[in-house]
């Protein structure tokens, strides 16, 4: 095994505590023996969420020698409420000790620049690995099987129970739902996300009248049909004759499904159960094709749209031809406007379309925004947002006006859009007539969704397991404006040049894969586009000189960046190959005596 610089592991602290653990504070002299992987995440994210299940694998195969510890590290002001925290490690099923860190005190530790990222100390409590962002588990699982030879022969290895002590389970109808539509016959359908199904209610919202799915993770269609955590439902419109009545974003599995209302059975419309990555197709017919973390889906401009939170674009389904395609966006996080092939969008998690259908509503969670899509043309156009650090509770104008990770949109009777603004557990309006949002109700417990019913709004009250009631105000609430910057601090540049290094060593055993042409590729881009006079645009190698513009202040630079490594072995015939990717949004500040260079680790150590 080849040596690797030993960096003492700092202690994990956080000021919320530790979940997962039966009471216990850890330490890392309690973890001392075993191969610790540090996850540090945050709800919001997407990536994260990816993480969590690349993770449970290599959690489940090493049980006795491995123990995971998920270093809760939030974005948004929501994400630092313990309650929340709490909320989220049982919603995502997260099996292991969690960290609870408000004040992303061991993020800075541990220098940590994006989420997600993965740390490995070694038995002897050194830090030897960094991994930021997804496609990481393979080369972990390789390091994990060397480090359990090395420490075995040295004794420093110890075996057995590792300290996750599991939840008291909670009953209930429901288990964070995600998405409901009311059936023809007045009852609803509603996403069961927790319990990886879909529950049909009566009028009143409560009664159960059938379940359509086990409550197991699986991707099964027919009779006894199992989804993993689904979200999104678009009721198919009368007469298209397509064989089923519902369309369903199956969000972990990463496909669409399609439900027949008459018995409940389901088939597979689009999607492999796998992961889309860069490189795969981006069209073709529908089940040959991978998704990545469908969030919603609405009919629109005569095709099946789809909010394709997993790389941050829209997607449509053509339920006739059978095919998807992208629709708008790059796979680059952000907020930018435009024709559809050079829109940015961040984790878009809500889709509605407009009486007229002439837009589709769009709930952009990461930068707190709420875009259209115009029919025909498909341009994007933002209504409310700022950007991806920008969020908060604040109304008036929509162009100062803040909203705080909203996941869901539904167009109401006056042609206004009713936002589910999920962490400021509040229901807003936008009136695109008049540019003005307010908000029409609070005290609401992260509303993920919701239905306009005779004159009443039924919103989805995922974190309360429920769906909620109101009648529809003839006066908007009055809210105390505030507004939030995101808690992670911004790194001082010097000004002038920038040496941006991206830090990346194929893991043992593989070498980057040439055959085709360059293995990596970094991309850079910058808010606002002045801050950066050169440096910015897409090129193979993973180092770059950036020239800040002189004048501006502050910004965010944009990094994104992709491996491709191979099995590093002439005798096998068909290498196995495996993608590294990761987005950093880097809040900069320009400061005299600020760091000439920027280096950002996706694998290996700086």
């Amino acid at each position: 095994m080849a040596s690797r610089a030993r960096v003492r592991a700092p202690e994990l602290v956080g000021a919320g505590g530790w979940l997962n653990t039966g009471g216990k504070n850890l330490t890392l002299a309690d973890l001392r023996g075993r191969i610790l992987v540090l996850d540090f995440w945050t709800f919001c994210c997407i990536n994260c969420l990816h993480v969590l299940d690349e993770l449970r694998e290599l959690e489940e195969k090493h049980r006795d020698t491995v123990v995971i510890v998920g270093v809760h590290s939030p974005k948004f002001v929501h994400e630092a409420d313990h309650t929340a925290v709490v909320d989220a490690v049982a919603r995502y099923e997260v099996h292991h000790p969690v960290l609870d860190d408000p004040e992303l005190v061991t993020w800075k530790q541990y220098a940590v620049r994006a989420w997600p990222t993965l740390v490995v100390i070694d038995p002897e409590g050194y830090v030897i690995a960094q991994h930021a962002g997804e496609g990481h588990a393979h080369a972990i699982a390789k390091l994990v099987e060397e480090l359990e030879a090395e420490h075995a022969a040295k004794g420093t290895l110890r075996r057995g129970d590792g300290p996750y002590v599991a939840p008291e389970p909670q009953a209930g109808d429901l288990r964070f739902p995600g998405k409901a539509v009311r059936l023809p016959n007045g009852h609803y359908l509603v996403a069961d996300s927790g319990h990886h199904a879909l529950v049909e209610l009566a009028e009143d919202g409560e009664r159960v009248v059938r379940r359509i799915g086990d409550g197991a993770r699986g991707l099964v269609d027919g009779a006894e049909p199992r989804f993993s955590e689904p979200q999104g439902l678009a009721l198919v419109p009368e007469g298209l004759g397509l064989g089923y009545d519902v369309v369903v974003a199956d969000t972990v599995n990463h496909a669409l499904r399609g439900v027949r209302l008459a018995d409940g059975s389901v088939t597979t419309l689009a999607g492999t159960g796998r992961q889309w990555w860069q490189g795969s197709p981006t069209s073709g017919a529908a089940t040959g094709v991978d998704l990545s973390s469908p969030w919603d889906v609405a009919f629109f401009d005569g095709k099946v749209w789809i909010a394709m939170a997993g790389v941050h674009q829209l997607w449509s389904f053509d339920p006739v031809a059978g095919t998807v395609e992208v629709a708008a966006g790059t796979t680059n996080e952000g907020l930018v406007d435009g024709p559809a092939p050079e829109a940015w969008f961040a984790q878009p998690s809500g889709l509605a379309v407009s009486a007229d259908g002439e837009r589709l509503w769009v709930a952009d969670s990461e930068t707190s925004a709420l875009r259209w899509v115009a029919r025909g043309t498909h341009e994007v156009r933002t209504a409310v947002g700022t950007g991806l650090f920008d969020f908060g509770h604040r109304d008036g104008a929509a162009e100062q006006a803040l909203f705080q990770h909203p996941l869901g949109v539904t167009v109401l009777p006056d042609g206004s859009v009713a936002v589910s603004d999920t962490y400021n557990h509040a229901l807003r309006r936008y009136d695109p007539a008049s540019g003005e949002v307010s908000t029409l109700a609070t005290d609401l417990r992260e509303p993920s969704g919701a239905v306009v019913v005779d004159g009443d709004i039924v919103v989805v009250e995922s974190a309360r397991h429920r769906l909620t009631r109101l009648r529809l105000p003839e006066e908007a609430v009055r809210v105390e404006a505030v507004a939030h910057r995101t808690r992670r601090a911004a790194t001082e540049v010097a000004p002038g040049t920038l040496r941006l290094d991206v830090v990346f060593s194929a893991p043992a055993g593989q070498k980057l894969d040439e055959r085709y042409g360059p293995s990596t590729r970094l991309l850079v881009s910058s808010t606002p586009p002045g801050l950066l006079a050169s440096g910015a645009g897409a090129d193979s190698a993973l180092s770059r000189e950036l020239v800040l513009a002189e004048g501006v202040t502050e910004g965010v630079l944009h990094v994104s960046a992709m491996a491709a490594s191979c099995d590093d072995d002439p005798a096998i015939e068909y290498p196995a190959c495996h993608v590294h990717q990761q987005d950093w949004g880097v809040p900069v500040k320009v400061v005299p005596g600020g760091a000439t260079r920027l280096p950002l680790v996706l694998a290996g150590m700086e």
